[in-house]
């Protein structure tokens, strides 16, 4: 594929897309905005949603979908403060294509072997 003015070229080195394929290619990405599919959680209902993510590993992957645009984060005027992340437009627009993959890879889970661990 030819970058044009629309889109960019994957597998170009200078394409300014590779960083948000990095981005949504990783695996926390992927399943935070999988759990955001259905509405807007608190950090500690992504973490229980979440198993086995650390609060640090977490913290840093929604703060970089939230520069990238993928999700909001609102703090809540509760005492204590909550903090709220919810999928923007793009983020949802991400998910469709995300969920493909966490089906396929369900689905297919019995292919991969020992490549799992």
């Amino acid at each position: 594929m030819t970058a044009t003015r629309d889109h960019g070229d994957v597998y170009s080195a200078t394409c300014p897309c590779r960083p948000i394929l990095d981005l949504l290619a990783d695996k926390w990405s992927a399943l935070i905005i999988g759990a955001l599919e259905d509405g807007p959680l608190r950090f500690g209902e992504l973490k229980v949603r979440l198993q086995g993510v650390s609060p640090k590993v977490l913290t840093a992957a929604l703060r970089r979908l939230e520069s990238g645009g993928f999700l909001t984060r609102t703090v809540l005027p509760e005492v204590p403060l909550h903090v709220e992340y919810e999928l923007t437009d793009l983020g949802r627009g991400a998910s469709e294509p995300l969920a493909s993959l966490r089906t396929w890879v369900e689905e297919n889970l019995e292919h991969f072997g020992s490549h799992t661990s």
